[in-house]
């Protein structure tokens, strides 16, 4: 039986496949393989508060990522959560990883009294979008995304 997570600690049981399951990740977008430099930089996040990291999967073995950051905000005097990654590893797509992370991710931010829930794809990855959008998540038209790169 699959289960939703949100870690917390390195002990738990998935933390470990979760770390590899964000290596892969990452690799996928063309950064280098760095397994313990995630599973440490994961703790990080975790033990800081700075980033919220749920998990999907079955004893040690994750199927899915993923990560939400929560800011303020302050014109709501509430916060913000935002979806950063989501990943599920390719043998496990279309089996509603994906929608169960988004789903366990929407009642905690529902219930912890967030604004709202965002989150940005690229514009060409199609199957995200629908994905999104099946979801309850809509497009925004009146929004520039914006960085500064360092």
């Amino acid at each position: 039986m699959t289960v939703t997570a949100r870690l917390t600690a390195a002990t738990e049981p998935l933390f470990a496949g979760a770390a590899t399951l964000f290596d892969e990740y990452r690799q996928h977008y063309g950064a280098n393989p760095a397994p313990e430099t995630v599973a440490d930089w994961m703790l990080e996040q975790v033990l800081s508060s700075r980033a919220r990291i749920y998990v999907a999967g079955q004893g040690v073995t994750a199927y899915g990522i993923c990560s939400v950051a929560v800011v303020p905000a302050a014109l709501t005097l509430r916060t913000a959560w935002l979806v950063r990654d989501l990943y599920v590893r390719p043998e496990s797509r279309h089996q509603g990883v994906a929608r169960a992370l988004l789903t366990q991710v929407a009642q905690e931010a529902r219930a912890g009294g967030a604004h709202r829930l965002s989150l940005q794809t690229d514009l060409a990855n199609a199957r995200a979008i629908e994905l999104y959008a099946r979801n309850g998540y809509s497009v925004l038209t009146d929004v520039a995304v914006m960085e500064l790169t360092f």
